[in-house]
């Protein structure tokens, strides 16, 4: 679409205000897009990834792999490498080259999120279920586990109660993340405590108090300079990440804003910064929902409407005023966004719009049809243009190096119908037919897939 036509102040607005519209690929219950923009990864109940191209909301990508629900998505910062977790107790490191397993590593313990580290694709932090969290190093040859404590560092001056001894022993970490450099692990626990390690020698060099409930979810901002945090306690808290490379002693991290509904004490599913990260926006609990607060002054700017189920996982593009939400019940994956007011009239200065149709008057000589001779002539000069087909320009990218482009595949077969999941409770889903779709076995192999179901002959049989 042409710039031109759309209205400078609305191409100028930071957040979405309406639903635009909503994709469909099995039932979604994980969201990430990459850092470029132009892919959103979604990972199914199934244990199924499809890939979506945002430009044209179609599956570029199946990645199968996994054989239960996936929890969570990280993208590499080129793009070419995607870490899944998965309630099978998995978690793998995907080539979208060929869409072949780099790495696969399975644990002792159900994965509740794992993150990539931002600058190597084959080292990644994992937060398991009720156990302590697991840095993975699969550089070497062999994998490398090591285990991060989820106690938080006490001054050696201060002498420990056997209350607080007992409590700092059952800590476990629900979430972790890298920061922007890599150099360091922000990891939450379930006792509202934020502790910062350090990946070189694993060892916590922070600690402090952040909430009263359990750390839920941690995001940082595109910069890596902010922290989104949701917790249980119904509050969504925004931190400013200090320098971390100087006297651990000196490090202080305070709250910057704290967004909450006072009002319908709404607890929040999913949380996210918007591209720039001047904005927040929170999935809601038992409500439809969709929150957008500004953190300029941590104002309520907007709340996004148009769908009647509860939403899950809540991404925003890197790039654009565009959110997209999967919807608990039905797995679709719902998108809001800006849809500007069109002005042709910028096209030329005398365009004229009206309200309605005009009887048009051609002129004499609006369509003559020009002589053959000149006809001729023009044909005779562009034959005499010297046109370059052999030489392939490369395509400009803000980021060269670290470009990557998906290959096409053109043989993925169509997505699951409307009715292919059933609703069975909030927020769970069967199939209609318990014998239709995945196969398991012990060593957790696939053998069948959902987009892999027999066809129907139409053949009917009559017991004897």
């Amino acid at each position: 679409m042409n710039l031109a036509l759309s209205d400078p102040f609305v191409l100028a607005q930071d957040y979405p205000e309406s639903s635009t519209g909503s994709l469909r690929s099995g039932h979604a219950c994980a969201l990430r897009f990459n850092h470029k923009g132009d892919f959103l990864a979604a990972g199914r109940a199934d244990g199924v990834v499809v890939i979506f191209d945002v430009e044209t909301q179609g599956v570029a990508c199946k990645l199968k792999g996994h054989t239960r629900q996936i929890q969570s998505l990280s993208w590499s910062r080129c793009g070419r490498y995607l870490l899944t977790s998965s309630q099978d107790w998995k978690c793998i490191v995907w080539d979208l080259q060929d869409a072949s397993i780099l790495q696969s590593v399975r644990f002792e313990a159900a994965v509740y999120i794992a993150e990539l580290h931002p600058w190597n694709h084959l080292m990644f932090t994992v937060s398991l279920f009720e156990e302590q969290p697991i840095l993975v190093d699969a550089t070497e040859l062999l994998t490398a586990k090591y285990n991060l404590s989820s106690a938080p560092k006490r001054d050696p001056e201060e002498k420990l109660t056997e209350k607080q001894a007992a409590a700092d022993l059952k800590q476990t970490t629900t979430v972790s993340i890298f920061t922007a450099t890599g150099e360091h692990i922000v990891a939450g626990t379930n006792k509202g405590w934020l502790n910062i390690i350090d990946v070189r020698t694993r060892t916590t060099i922070y600690s402090t108090k952040i909430c009263a409930g359990v750390v839920i979810f941690l995001r940082l901002t595109s910069s890596g300079r902010d922290i989104v945090i949701n917790s249980s306690d119904r509050i969504i808290r925004t931190i400013q990440l200090p320098n971390l490379k100087v006297d651990p002693d000196t490090i202080v991290i305070e709250v910057e804003h704290k967004f909450q509904d006072v009002v319908n004490k709404l607890s929040w599913n999913h949380v996210a910064f918007s591209s720039t990260g001047d904005y927040v926006t929170a999935s809601t609990y038992n409500n439809h929902d969709i929150y957008i607060w500004e953190r300029t002054h941590g104002s309520l700017v907007r709340i996004l409407e148009g769908t009647k189920e509860e939403h899950g996982v809540v991404e925003w593009h890197p790039h654009r005023p565009m959110i997209v939400a999967c919807g608990l019940e039905s797995g679709r994956i719902h998108i809001w966004s800006i849809v500007p007011q069109q002005r042709w009239s910028a096209l030329a200065p005398d365009f004229v719009e009206v309200e309605e149709n005009v009887e048009y008057i051609e002129r004499e000589d609006e369509f003559d049809i020009h002589p053959q001779e000149e006809i001729h002539k023009r044909r005779l000069d562009l034959e005499d243009d010297n046109v370059d087909v052999f030489t392939v320009e490369p395509i400009k990218d803000l980021d060269e190096e670290n470009s990557f482009r998906m290959p096409v595949q053109l043989d993925l077969q169509d997505s699951e119908g409307e009715e292919e999941f059933v609703t069975i409770g909030r927020g769970e889903m069967r199939r209609k037919s318990p014998t239709a779709g995945r196969e398991y076995m012990l060593d957790s192999e696939v053998i069948g897939s959902a987009d892999e179901e027999p066809k129907k002959t139409g053949k009917k049989y009559r017991k004897r």
